[in-house]
């Protein structure tokens, strides 16, 4: 139900951009977030977007530097990721909310997508 694209290998400084798509019935009223997990650690927030696509929250670790945003009638959201780290390093999973915000909380969303490889060499 979600699939998402766009991961690879990229310099430190660099930039890639993650894309993922959604079903319109899972998706459209919902809040829609990007998670991380990088070898040894825990899954941990990035950041997340409302049903609308006006409200946005992002880890501290990543804001200024990622943008989350959604074409609603595509049901799609994207991460455009700049001036990344080699702590950025991860798989990254996209994932739709059970309400109608985003949030920071993995056990509010209840779609999950498989995952995308994000490698940032220093």
């Amino acid at each position: 139900q979600l699939q998402a694209s766009g991961g690879g290998l990229v310099q430190t400084g660099g930039s890639l951009r993650l894309s993922c798509a959604a079903s319109a019935r899972t998706s459209s009223n919902n809040g829609m977030g990007w998670f991380r997990q990088a070898p040894g650690k825990e899954r941990e927030f990035v950041a997340s977007i409302n049903w609308s696509g006006g409200a946005t929250y992002y880890a501290e670790s990543v804001k200024g530097r990622f943008t989350i945003s959604r074409e609603r009638a595509k049901s799609k959201v994207d991460l455009q990721m700049n001036s990344l780290k080699p702590e950025d390093t991860a798989v990254y999973y996209c994932a739709v909310s059970q309400y109608a915000y985003g949030s920071s909380e993995a056990g509010h969303y209840q779609y999950w997508g498989q995952g995308t490889q994000v490698t940032v060499s220093s």
